[in-house]
């Protein structure tokens, strides 16, 4: 062996070992975890506008007070919390939102529990959640495009499920 291979060797192997890793992280970047963004104030005060999120892709057992990443088929992305699973019966009533004919109470939402019903010549309450799609509102109810607006979400658009999420 001559006097640099030793020196090669080191270096061709360290070569590997970060290609390794770099694809490695790819693959979990791309498999297991999604980051998003919070584009407004609709998730306040649970999230920031602009705050950066991680959420995990494996796994589809979403349950109501997850936070989850949505793409919409038109492309818009959206961070909302789950409020009704299917078969739930939603219910806008006097500005106050009730499940199954119960009126919930949310510690995590921003502002008065009251909220006006958004104009939606497709959603007539109650409305029954079908199977496969899931109710989303965001925290900040007085200000944010959710269920209300463009109806229940499929669960083949949720992204995934916010990692280090605040259930309140």
């Amino acid at each position: 062996m001559g006097k640099y291979d030793h020196k090669k060797h080191e270096w061709l192997k360290l070569a590997v070992e970060i290609v390794v890793v770099i694809i490695l992280a790819f693959l979990a970047f791309n498999l297991v975890v999604g980051l998003s963004r919070v584009d407004g104030v609709s998730m306040k005060p649970t999230l920031k506008d602009t705050q950066v999120v991680a959420y995990w892709r494996l796994g589809d057992a979403y349950e109501i007070g997850d936070i989850v990443a949505i793409k919409m088929p038109n492309g818009d992305k959206y961070v909302k919390r789950i409020i009704g699973v299917p078969g739930d019966e939603m219910d806008l009533i006097d500005g106050y939102v009730y499940r199954n004919g119960q009126k919930l109470t949310e510690s995590y939402i921003n502002g008065p529990d009251g909220i006006t019903e958004p104009e939606n010549d497709r959603i007539s309450y109650p409305y029954k959640v079908d199977p496969g799609c899931f109710w989303v509102m965001g925290d900040n109810r007085q200000n944010s495009l959710d269920s209300r607006g463009f109806g229940p979400v499929i669960k083949e658009n949720i992204k995934g499920r916010l990692l280090f999420q605040d259930i309140n």
